[in-house]
């Protein structure tokens, strides 16, 4: 159990937390939601013990073992890691080194004997004996072939370090888990592995996490950051979206009942302040008006893009129509006789390990780059808007966001761009800003802006929820499965493409003979459950690669 009273921080100007009560019980999982940089992972470093709050208390249960997610993918690079993992459980690794330690010396003395007597009993309490064989299950659980696990960090890629230190932390049934975006770096069964471990798991988890189909499947309860403060809410992020728009909407209302209240006072005190016979009812709505208080309902401080693609034209029933193509990048072939055809009504999600080819099927078909061989061709009534997953030199200017965006707008009016800028979280002079400075998630909503402009009615997107926090993805997964036309996209977010695509396809590795694609008129969640895409997957695939989108 994790207790907090009265906790505040302070950052410079700016109160990051004011008052936080709350209580955290086993059995729970709690996701931390919010805005960014409202301190989801400085709560997190709070209750770890890495940073100290300026006021108030956290409290544990007594001898309660805590167990966090590092971050740090470099600071074990001379261990193995299956020791990596077993170092999580500080005070097992600590008796199990002093027990290796006292057994190799050559002048054994009986004090060594007495020693190791009392660390053996510590030890097996501990579950020593069995440490070795229940951080191999979760390196395995977490997509780590056996061969791996006697490695040295130094020799893993990123992505396998960072499962190492996930099973760090999972190591040992600790008494309180702490993560933050367990789920970077996973693959698709890694993911769902650990959504079953945690869901089985009987201590207290608090997460982190931008991962909407992960905090639905794990979390009990969800804490809302906002305005520097955390308010508990019973069930997953899906509950809390929905209580929190239903909670935002009487808060409006509220306000909206304040405000026409207010303007009714005023009317009323300047029409008979000065009337004699009126004066006495005029100070009487002075003192309410003065008790009204405007400012204390605030909505919310999230801000969420306004994503909306409205075609200029019906998409006609011919869509695109791609003829063998042929592709090879630095020697590698990315599309080896590629073909497909898309049809109106299409929404198709692009998924699987090769993500190379998608990115290049997509230039091809958007004129980025040019097939070495084979031909497509758009429908007569199709017009595409395309979002690539490098569009850095889009942002190579000094230009202002607003004179950027002019040069996609239909309408050169001013006011009508920095309206448009202002839905999409541009107001005031940060549409002035100069877009060669703008950050990762900025550059990305300006993308969307020229999207939204261009009256498309078939989008491209490639990898486009990057950078993005949980506001915009949220935008713009209602914005996209709104949208009439047809979309072509992948993605790493698993709830972006199950509730927007109708169809699926798997490029396969373009070395193998046989299939070029898996293509599934389905839902994400169905292929992932269908027999024969398993099969197809087994067959196009080495023994052990895993499903990644």
């Amino acid at each position: 159990m994790i207790t907090v009273t009265e906790l505040s921080l302070v950052f410079g100007e700016r109160t990051l937390f004011k008052d936080v009560n709350l209580k955290f019980t086993p059995g729970n999982c709690y996701g931390i939601i919010g805005a960014n940089g409202a301190g989801k992972s400085t709560f997190l470093k709070i209750l770890s013990g890495e940073i100290e709050q300026d006021k108030g208390e956290v409290s544990f249960g007594k001898n309660q073992r805590i167990a966090v997610l590092k971050q740090d993918h470099f600071a074990y690079e001379e261990f193995p890691a299956l020791e990596t993992v077993i170092m999580g459980y500080t005070k097992l690794y600590k008796i199990q080194k002093e027990r290796e330690a006292i057994y190799a010396k050559e002048d054994f003395t009986e004090a060594d004997g007495l020693r190791a007597s009392e660390l053996e009993a510590d030890f097996a309490d501990l579950g020593g004996w069995e440490a070795e064989a229940g951080a191999g299950q979760l390196l395995s659980g977490l997509g780590l072939e056996e061969d791996d696990h006697n490695r040295l960090m130094a020799e893993l890629d990123e992505s396998k370090k960072v499962r190492v230190l996930l099973a760090q932390a999972l190591f040992g049934n600790p008494d309180i888990l702490l993560l933050d975006e367990p789920t970077n770096g996973l693959d698709l069964e890694s993911i769902s592995w650990l959504e079953d471990f945690l869901i089985e798991f009987p201590n207290t988890v608090i997460v982190v996490s931008h991962d909407r189909h992960f905090l639905n499947a794990v979390c009990t309860n969800t804490c809302d950051i906002d305005y520097g403060k955390i308010t508990p809410y019973s069930g997953n992020y899906d509950f809390w979206y929905q209580m929190s728009q239903i909670l935002q909407r009487q808060a409006r209302d509220q306000l909206k009942k304040r405000e026409d209240k207010a303007k009714e006072l005023k009317e009323f005190i300047q029409r008979f302040a000065s009337n004699a016979s009126k004066s006495r009812q005029a100070t009487s709505r002075k003192k309410v008006l003065e008790k009204l208080d405007l400012d204390n309902i605030p909505v919310t401080s999230r801000k969420f893009p306004y994503v909306g693609f409205k075609p200029d034209r019906e998409i006609g029933n011919n869509v695109l129509r791609a003829e063998k193509l042929n592709f090879s990048f630095e020697g590698t072939a990315l599309l080896k006789d590629f073909s497909l055809t898309v049809n109106k009504g299409d929404k198709i999600a692009f998924v699987g390990l090769e993500h190379s080819s998608k990115s290049a099927f997509f230039d091809i078909i958007a004129g980025v780059k040019q097939a070495q061989s084979g031909d497509f061709s758009w429908g007569q009534t199709t017009s595409f808007s395309y979002f690539p997953k490098e569009n850095s030199a889009f942002f190579d200017s000094d230009l202002s966001i607003t004179e950027w965006l002019k040069q996609y707008s239909p309408d050169q009016d001013e006011t009508y761009v920095r309206s448009f800028l202002g839905r999409m979280l541009f107001s005031g002079d940060e549409a002035l800003k100069p877009v060669n400075v703008l950050s990762g998630g900025e550059k990305v909503r300006c993308m969307l802006s020229k999207m939204m402009l261009s009256g498309a009615n078939v989008l491209i997107f490639d990898e486009p929820t990057n950078h993005l926090d949980l506001e915009a993805i949220t935008a713009l997964n209602d914005g996209l499965a709104a949208f009439p036309g047809v979309i072509l996209f992948n993605s790493h977010d698993h709830e972006f493409i199950n509730s927007i695509a109708n169809r699926i396809i798997e490029i396969l590795p373009q070395e193998k003979t046989g299939e070029r694609c898996i293509d599934r008129m389905m839902q994400f969640d169905d292929y992932l459950a269908d027999t024969s895409v398993k099969q197809l997957r087994n067959a196009a695939y080495h023994q052990g690669q895993r499903l990644r989108i």
